[in-house]
């Protein structure tokens, strides 16, 4: 299994890739499933969770890794939280946090109770597939952001105020807790290696990331078993901080050169980074895009091939084959 090889730094006969949101609406096989479920019934239920998973896999036999379809605010509802898919706008919070009662109400999870749809569908798929399976969650801090802004925020302004409140440690240590719980059961249902997404995390400073995130994120990847990447968007600034809070691999995003990234962060294996826009245009310059990427990787034993964030759903699909062929084509050993 190269992409377990490459996380472990270990040699590889061609560089492994796979993509964020490789299941999802650019293909039309999930469009079609859309129309009879919504992402909450399918997240809920294991075999339509499973058959999603599976997709790009079957469309794309050259991944080398398949990740669990689910949704990082499906944790909160358990905790009691009560999230809702809003057509062209998101997730929406009808209970957001904004006391310490709040955070007191909230309960803790127990994923095989709680979350059987996550670890069933995982177990589903690895008994369909022979490359590596992802789990994943959302971080403490891009969980909390979602719940004390009640959706996507531009400027996350009512929770960085919370953070200096005595509200903000209880927030986390209960977050943390859970998000922990969440990808450990994911491990011990089958996934080989998990993702933790700190999706908003580039909006801190390195101060605010530093004192009232940090420790909480690194409190989930010490308790880990397994082989993890920790990603987040906008993170240039805090990429020392990030490895030094924990993942056996950092995800970088498109706006740092690899090279550059990877120079900063030193003895880890990293993922990325290739511009998700760029599967929109013509497939001579995408390709001349890869191989710059391919160029700053080098061969070090340890890059594992990505986007710098979510395959976009006008993607053409043609486009991601093409990535997939050349990134091993021009790796090969």
């Amino acid at each position: 299994m190269r992409l377990l090889q490459a996380i472990r730094k270990q040699p590889v006969d061609c560089t492994p890739l796979w993509f964020m949101r490789q299941a999802g609406r650019y293909m039309p096989e999930y469009r079609a499933l859309r129309q009879k479920h919504s992402i909450l019934e399918i997240c809920r239920t294991a075999e339509l969770a499973a058959e999603v998973t599976l997709q790009p896999l079957r469309k794309f036999p050259g991944l080398d890794a398949g990740i669990i379809f689910s949704d990082i605010l499906l944790l909160t509802e358990p905790m009691g939280i009560h999230v809702e898919f809003v057509k062209n706008e998101g997730p929406a919070i009808h209970n957001p946090i904004a006391t310490l009662a709040d955070v007191q109400a909230l309960r803790p999870v127990e994923p095989e109770r709680d979350l059987p749809s996550v670890l069933d569908a995982i177990r589903l798929v690895k008994k369909e597939i022979r490359i590596p399976l992802i789990g994943f969650a959302g971080a403490p801090f891009t969980l909390a952001s979602y719940m004390i802004e009640g959706g996507p925020s531009k400027d996350y302004a009512k929770t960085r105020a919370l953070m200096r409140t005595p509200v903000w440690p209880k927030l986390m240590e209960k977050l943390a807790e859970a998000v922990a719980t969440h990808l450990r059961a994911q491990e011990a249902a089958g996934a080989d290696l998990v993702q933790l997404f700190d999706s908003w995390v580039g909006h801190l400073s390195v101060d605010e990331y530093r004192d009232y995130v940090m420790p909480y994120s690194a409190r989930i990847f010490r308790s880990l078993r397994g082989p993890s990447i920790h990603f987040g968007t906008q993170t240039a600034h805090l990429l020392e901080l990030i490895r030094d809070a924990g993942g056996t691999c950092v995800g970088v995003d498109y706006r740092i050169p690899l090279d550059q990234a990877w120079e900063r962060l030193g003895d880890v294996s990293v993922q990325g980074n290739l511009d998700p826009t760029l599967l929109l245009g013509p497939v001579d310059q995408l390709l001349r895009q890869v191989d710059d990427v391919l160029r700053r990787a080098a061969k070090r034993p340890g890059h594992i091939f990505n986007l710098g964030h979510g395959i976009l759903p006008e993607t053409p699909m043609e486009h991601v084959q093409a990535v997939i062929e050349h990134v091993h084509s021009q790796t090969r050993t």
